[in-house]
């Protein structure tokens, strides 16, 4: 997970530390080199009163190359600076050779003060070099205006260097501390700030069913900002859940105005029956005396009360509230057909119909959402077909999922028709809402519709992947 998929409440401190570890750097920086420019000061005043102190007891011995008035004058030197930082004094001739040094074994006299001197600095030019716990100093040594030789001097600097690492030290840790506690103060004044973001986000994220408002209580009442994005989320769900009530309300009028054109040709269909069966009973009764009369009477008595329970079997079917889960049969197909028949024949349309599919592969389909989808499809190419008009469907099962394809001979949708049918936008206005149940049922399968016209008839195909789940 990157830095931008952590959460505000964490990133926020984490910026935040960011800034103040930068701060802190620079800011360390800066005392570190003010420091050192206070102890470069320091260091520098002592050894140029240390040089000169000796250059005023050391000009005639050395103009005299005394050598053992020079060894005692360092000796007192370093006696007087016990303890403090002088370690080591060397005094050179003009020449550069030793005449005496504090520690004679390691200047010994009249050997070359060169080896010491990679390291020297002049007194101006004094720095702390890093770590280094000792420093050099070189320095002419004049009398009476004249340069009569050089002192080297090496200084201890170690207090100086501790200093430093307990400054350093210091504001590491003021640094260290001041960061968590701007950090842990920024992270737990983020997690106050958004937590009604945090309600607003859960309240978002529950997709399932209707949106739900939130309480009057969790409305935060300090910050307008966000107590005006609450309200109007609320508002939100009001409108949606209207807008879903709205919606089934359509459904529902659509689901009746198709029963309602199907019922006109049920009557058609169940009337004709009715009366072959009066005319029956009727013959019954005329002839009760004559046994071969009776029995082609009561045989015709039973075909239309076969039929019309068919008939009436296959109306409830299909107004079942309780088929969702029930998996798909070719008996499914054979009910479509017996209730779709009458419409085709009151408006005199051909009907050609192709099921090719085994009962157990069809079982990998629900029932409920298949039937409702052809059914609509057929009513709605029935329409569009007309009078005498041309229908055709059919239903094949293949590896890659059922396919439905229902043709017709009328003009082909209009394009109001195909947003309702073929896009997820709002429902155009002044149309019914069939074509845009069959597309939230196949979308619910997880099916794909597909719309074609060519110069005579106009197709559309549905697919319907295998093994989806009941609606």
């Amino acid at each position: 997970m990157g830095f931008r998929g952590l959460p505000l409440s964490l990133r926020v401190p984490l910026i935040a530390a960011g800034l103040m570890v930068l701060v802190g750097v620079v800011a360390s920086q800066q005392v570190m080199a003010a420091l050192g420019k206070v102890q470069q000061e320091r260091l520098r005043e002592l050894a140029r009163l240390h040089v000169d102190g000796l250059a005023v007891a050391l000009g005639p011995s050395v103009l005299r190359r005394d050598v053992w008035e020079v060894y005692d004058t360092l000796d007192r030197a370093t006696a007087a600076m016990a303890g403090q930082r002088m370690i080591l004094t060397v005094v050179a001739d003009e020449t550069g050779r030793v005449i005496a040094a504090s520690d004679p074994q390691r200047a010994p006299v009249d050997s070359a003060l060169d080896p010491l001197l990679p390291t020297a600095q002049a007194v101006d030019d004094l720095q702390l070099a890093g770590d280094a716990r000792h420093v050099r100093v070189l320095a002419d040594l004049a009398y009476q205006g004249r340069r009569v030789g050089q002192i080297l001097s090496e200084l201890d600097v170690a207090d100086l260097v501790a200093e430093r690492r307990r400054a350093l030290a210091l504001l590491l840790a003021g640094n260290a501390l001041a960061t968590l506690a701007l950090a842990t103060g920024g992270y737990l004044a983020m997690r106050r700030m958004l937590r009604p973001v945090s309600v607003l986000s859960s309240h978002m994220a529950a997709t399932e069913g209707t949106p739900q408002a939130i309480s009057p209580a969790s409305i935060p009442t300090g910050d307008t900002e966000l107590a005006r994005l609450f309200l109007t989320y609320n508002a939100m769900t009001g409108a949606a859940g209207a807008a879903a009530e709205a919606e089934r309300r359509l459904a529902e009028r659509e689901r009746f105005v198709s029963l309602g054109r199907l019922s006109s040709s049920l009557a058609h269909e169940i009337n004709n029956p009715l009366g072959g069966l009066l005319n029956a009973t009727d013959t019954i009764r005329a002839y009760a005396d004559r046994p071969e009369v009776v029995r082609d009477a009561a045989a015709l008595v039973d075909r239309g009360l076969r039929h019309l329970r068919d008939v009436a079997r296959v109306t409830l079917e299909q107004n079942r509230l309780d088929r969702h889960g029930i998996a798909l049969a070719p008996e499914d197909f054979d009910d479509l057909r017996l209730l779709f028949a009458p419409e085709a024949l009151r408006l005199g349309q051909t009907l050609d119909w192709q099921v090719q599919a085994a009962p157990d592969v069809l079982a990998a389909w629900p029932s409920a959402p298949v039937r409702q989808i052809a059914l609509n499809l057929l009513l709605n190419a029935a329409t569009a077909a007309g009078p005498g008009g041309a229908l055709a469907f059919a239903a094949r099962a293949a590896d890659d999922g059922l396919h439905l394809t229902i043709a017709d001979s009328g003009p082909g949708l209009s394009p109001q028709a195909q947003a309702r049918l073929l896009t997820d936008g709002p429902v155009p206005p002044g149309g019914g809402v069939g074509l845009r149940l069959v597309r939230d049922l196949v979308a619910g399968i997880g099916g794909r519709i597909d719309y074609a016209r060519d110069a005579e008839r106009s197709g559309i195909h549905v697919l319907l992947p295998a093994g989806a789940a009941p609606c």
